[in-house]
């Protein structure tokens, strides 16, 4: 009961999050808070003893997974050595600037001050996607963040164990020995076990080894031996092994992986509800008792001085403009791995007789507690302040080019709405670039479409082909890039039609504009001299078409509103009353089916 429960108040954290505009991390902290230290309703260690520290690594081992498959080689062209100098120069800064604020502050001895520093080079993909996902930075901040916060989680575990190692060798030549020979046999661990569990997985995939409905069970099973398989062959290898794994599935072009990264955004949902309940719960309040002055002192130098140090010297020299820069500076919370590694070597600091062990938790946990807390409130607005925030992306993928999808691709810019048009058909492509707008000769369904498209700006699809079965295709594949909620095709007739079963939904998009109003209607209609105009409605029938007092047919296709979206209107959510509407109007009558001809 106790487990269902946590999931059930992680889910609703992040669902209350998602109604409220705030980033869900803030919630799942506050609900682990108020369920664990504040009323005592989830222990943790009760719940599960022994067997909390293994669970915690393997989910946040899939965690690291999941974060890794976003990572596109491609984007270090532009942001390679930023990214590098950030694992380098602001890592080794952010570990002096806090083993110094931890010395002096919160007076801890030279060893817990140096391990506390080096654990606090972390930021990681549990805390910094779901940001991302709030705040939309444009350009290239958003890759810079994803790719250092995902490679500094292996980074900082590893460096964590090596530094805890150190400190416990008896002179300064051991120590370096040690640092030296641990590192290069860790990279060395993780490297094959990474690179053995994509080949093998890629391999069987490639073959058919491994039926369809096997494929995401495979996967998981696949990245828990390597994580576990590394961790074996050295300790604290396994998140670099995960990691290498990830990024080599994600650029191979062998098989396609698009379902098992959509399996595993949904898998990371209740991995984050659960890990951030359950580390949160696991607080104590005679642990937060032990936090006084020089510990918020400690929270305040590494927000400004040790991040916005290290990025300073990290990006000095690179093309990102000042804006880019400072947001970069304020963007480093702490997450799941650095509660996971301080909670691990805590224990082992205590097993050794360090007295003070369990204030390494504590505040570790005000750390991510404040820096969730503080990045996640202020990270939005500073980025539309800073200009470095794309806007609500209202723009349209349309797949299709031909008159139909040229006609409403020019309306919507028209509006301002950014489009992008795709068609295998290289006169419409022609002929939509003739008239200025994006478009691409290209297959929608094709695998590698995401790297060709520049995606900013657009948040929906719009299936305008004459292809019924290619429209529900793409809806089905572009949901897990936009949302159910915004990819739209044109209503069809038959097996895929509006007049089917419910059970059938799930297969295609959002039918846009009204029953009637397919693609051979739309295409009769411009062909006979309809034109796309803004009208403000005074009456809305209860169809998706109205006609004039002159004859002339109006159909509502998209709504605009006081904020610049273009809304597509719905069989199921017509326009309303005073509203201003993009129409496609004709001069008359609309066209019977029998007197339309060759379109295009």
């Amino acid at each position: 009961m106790e487990i269902a429960f946590i999931l059930v108040l992680g889910v609703g954290a992040q669902w209350l999050a998602w109604r409220l505009k705030l980033p869900s991390i803030l919630l799942l902290l506050l609900c682990g808070l108020l369920a664990g230290p504040v009323t005592g309703v989830v222990k943790p260690d009760a719940i599960f003893g022994e067997l909390l520290a293994p669970l915690v690594s393997l989910a946040v081992a899939l965690v690291l997974f999941e974060g890794s498959l976003s990572l596109r080689i491609h984007e270090l062209r532009e942001t390679g050595n930023v990214v590098r100098n950030l694992l380098t120069i602001g890592a080794a800064v952010t570990w002096c600037v806090s083993t110094l604020a931890a010395r002096f502050l919160l007076h801890f001895d030279l060893a817990l001050a140096l391990i506390l520093g080096t654990i606090l080079i972390v930021t990681g993909p549990t805390v910094i996607g779901p940001l991302l996902e709030h705040v939309k930075p444009r350009g290239r901040i958003g890759p810079i963040l994803r790719w250092e916060g995902i490679l500094i989680d292996p980074l900082g575990a590893l460096l964590a164990l090596l530094v805890f190692e150190a400190v416990l060798s008896s002179s300064v030549e051991i120590a370096t020995h040690k640092v030296i020979e641990g590192f290069g046999l860790a990279v060395l661990a993780g490297t094959l076990a990474g690179l053995g569990g994509a080949a093998l997985l890629v391999a069987a995939l490639r073959r058919y080894l491994v039926p369809d409905f096997l494929h995401n069970s495979a996967t998981v099973t696949l990245v828990l031996a390597a994580f576990t398989l590394a961790n074996w062959l050295h300790d604290e290898s396994g998140l670099l092994a995960v990691t290498i794994m990830g990024i080599l599935l994600a650029n191979q072009p062998f098989v396609p992986v698009a379902h098992i990264i959509e399996f595993k955004e949904n898998l990371r949902v209740l991995l984050l509800a659960g890990l951030f309940i359950v580390l949160a719960a696991r607080l104590q309040p005679h642990d937060l008792a032990q936090l006084g002055p020089g510990s918020v002192l400690f929270v305040l130098v590494l927000l400004l001085v040790a991040r916005p140090l290290g990025v300073l010297l990290a990006t000095a020299g690179s093309d990102l403009t000042r804006n880019e820069r400072l947001f970069l500076a304020w963007m480093a919370p702490r997450g799941v791995v650095a509660a996971s590694v301080a909670s691990i070597f805590a224990l082992r600091l205590a097993q050794v007789g360090y007295p003070n062990a369990n204030q390494l938790t504590a505040n570790m946990f005000l750390v991510i507690i404040c820096t969730v807390a503080i990045y996640g409130l202020t990270a939005s607005p500073l980025a539309r302040r800073l200009g470095v925030r794309q806007r609500r992306p209202h723009g349209a993928l349309i797949a299709g080019a031909d008159l139909p999808a040229r006609a409403i691709g020019a309306a919507l810019v028209k509006q301002g709405c950014p489009v992008v048009l795709v068609d295998i058909n290289p006169a419409h492509v022609a002929d939509a670039r003739h008239k200025g707008l994006p478009a691409l000769v290209e297959n929608i369904l094709a695998e590698g479409l995401l790297d060709e498209v520049a995606l900013e700006g657009i948040g929906r699809l719009l299936a305008l082909t004459p292809n019924d079965e290619v429209n529900a295709l793409a809806a089905l594949r572009f949901a897990s890039q936009f949302g159910w909620t915004e990819v739209y095709q044109l209503p069809v007739k038959g097996p895929l039609g509006a007049e089917t079963s419910s059970a059938r939904q799930p297969l295609r998009g959002r039918l846009l504009f009204g029953p009637s109003v397919d693609h051979a209607y739309l295409a009769r209609q411009l062909a006979a001299g309809g034109t796309i105009e803004a009208i403000t409605l005074d009456v809305v029938g209860e169809e998706a078409d109205r006609f004039g007092d002159d004859g002339a047919v109006e159909v509502p296709l998209f709504v605009l509103t006081e904020t610049g979206d273009t809304i597509p209107c719905t069989t199921t959510s017509p326009p309303q009353p005073g509203q201003t509407v993009l129409m496609l109007v004709t001069a008359g009558p609309p066209v019977p089916a029998e007197s339309s001809s060759s379109l295009g």
